[in-house]
């Protein structure tokens, strides 16, 4: 195959601010859409008369089981486009198209094990999870409709990587628009409308996460692609499908630990604050979501450019894509940390109208998003090493923050701090800042020896 680069763009010659943009624009955009999914079902049952803010509540324990489907489909989604980017910047593409096969097969297996697993293990999940008597049931609800459509949901997270990895930006923020409008659309219809309340919302849902991955899925099929899912490239081969694995172990761990952190958070605020503190963590933490991605956008926006010119041995470009990466990063969490500190009810008034939740919330984001403009340094550094296909410092610097920093902190505070609640959400940015000054510091020595290394070959 001659061809190694989307008809959208040239990764290996275009100006690569022009490439950034290009790129990084539409997976913004994709990345804001796709919160949407869950965003969206989170503004309309906050707002159901009467249960509201307790239905809000049960669906926010719901979250972590949703966050380990995700971060399943990074596993191989996220792992494997980068290093397929790198071997069609050797002009490799058999082997890039082994593997997206390779990825797309386990990708069906994994999902069809994680439904049964919540199918039979949903309430001592949630109630692991933050759930009290109160919610659960409007948690079980939710999760074991959200269950079925978890091969969807896998199907276009992973495979929508490898549509963007290939320069068709367009095609990957087509694959979540679609769905997102979808979703906007039946949300209402099956909460209000047909009077379904969470079930409404769930079934709204996979519905929308479906449609999107039949497009992707058709996408991959056609002509227009640059790698085709084919039947030969899909036996699974451990040379193949390992190294991917190992990569996406760092984006895994980033999206699976959330789980691990709503229970630590949930069970310290539950104890302290009861069902109203952790109805703030669910806002807190929805706020959060949404307002990363982006972040997440402008380096998948890099990726391409970096993993490809790597691959290609074009080292200037790889320096200018993340010197780009790394401004536009910071620009925009410092941007983000203005608006969080000056209006903060504003963003706690979008999840519901109950006053209590709305102060509790609003002060606590303040602390909670305090470090955040460290963070745009974290995130542009950790998913380059990603980008250049360095799995074990990517996923040593994902367990760093989260495993060893922040959860030790969100049970050790409130010893120390006398306002137990105020201590819990203190953890946040102390670790934030620990980890991004740590993940700084070992980007600019690694990120030396990696060059030097390069131009040795």
């Amino acid at each position: 195959m001659k061809l190694t680069m989307s008809n959208e763009v040239d990764l290996g010659n275009e100006s690569v601010k022009k490439l950034f943009w290009i790129l990084a624009l539409p997976a913004i955009l994709s990345q804001a859409i796709n919160a949407l999914y869950n965003i969206v079902d989170r503004m309309y049952i906050g707002h159901i008369p009467d249960v509201g803010s307790i239905a809000l509540t049960g669906v926010g324990v719901c979250f972590p089981i949703i966050m380990i489907i995700s971060a399943t489909a990074y596993l191989f989604g996220v792992g494997g486009a980068p290093r397929a980017s790198i071997y069609m910047g050797k002009k490799d593409n058999g082997t890039a198209e082994k593997i997206l096969g390779n990825c797309f097969v386990s990708l069906i297996v994994v999902s069809l094990v994680l439904t049964g697993i919540v199918w039979i293990f949903n309430e001592p999940l949630l109630y692991l999870f933050g759930a009290s008597d109160n919610t659960i049931g409007y948690a079980k609800s939710y999760i074991c409709i959200y269950a079925i459509g978890t091969i969807s949901v896998m199907l276009t997270l992973g495979m929508n990587a490898f549509i963007s990895t290939q320069g068709f930006s367009k095609i990957s923020m087509l694959t979540v628009l679609i769905g997102a409008i979808t979703n906007i659309i039946l949300d209402p219809i099956f909460i209000f409308v047909f009077n379904l309340g969470v079930n409404g919302a769930a079934w709204a849902t996979i519905i929308s996460q479906t449609i999107s991955a039949i497009w992707a899925l058709k996408f991959l099929l056609s002509n227009k692609t640059l790698l085709h899912l084919r039947k030969d490239c899909m036996k699974i081969e451990k040379n193949i499908l390992g190294p991917c694995i190992g990569l996406g172990v760092a984006p895994f761990v980033m999206q699976s630990t959330e789980s691990i952190l709503v229970l630590c958070f949930n069970s310290s605020l539950l104890a302290y604050g009861g069902d109203l503190a952790v109805g703030a963590m669910t806002i807190l933490s929805s706020i959060m979501q949404f307002a990363m991605l982006p972040l997440q956008g402008m380096t998948q926006g890099g990726q391409p450019i970096i993993s490809f010119n790597y691959g290609a041995g074009k080292l200037d470009r790889v320096k200018k894509a993340f010197k780009l990466q790394l401004l536009s990063c910071f620009v925009y969490a410092l941007i983000l940390w203005l608006l969080v500190m000056f209006a903060p009810s504003f963003f706690a008034l979008v999840f519901t109208s109950d006053s209590s939740l709305v102060d509790i919330s609003s002060w606590a984001m303040r602390i909670y998003f305090f470090a955040v403009p460290m963070m745009g340094i974290q995130v542009a550094c950790q998913q380059t090493f990603i980008a250049f296909g360095n799995s074990k410092t990517s996923a040593f610097l994902a367990i760093f923050r989260k495993l060893i920093l922040l959860i030790p902190l969100i049970y050790i505070l409130p010893i120390i701090v006398s306002d137990k609640v105020f201590a819990v959400f203190l953890a946040e940015p102390i670790a934030d800042t620990i980890a991004s000054i740590t993940t700084a510091t070992l980007f600019y020595f690694n990120f030396k020896k990696m060059i030097q290394n390069k131009n040795q070959e």
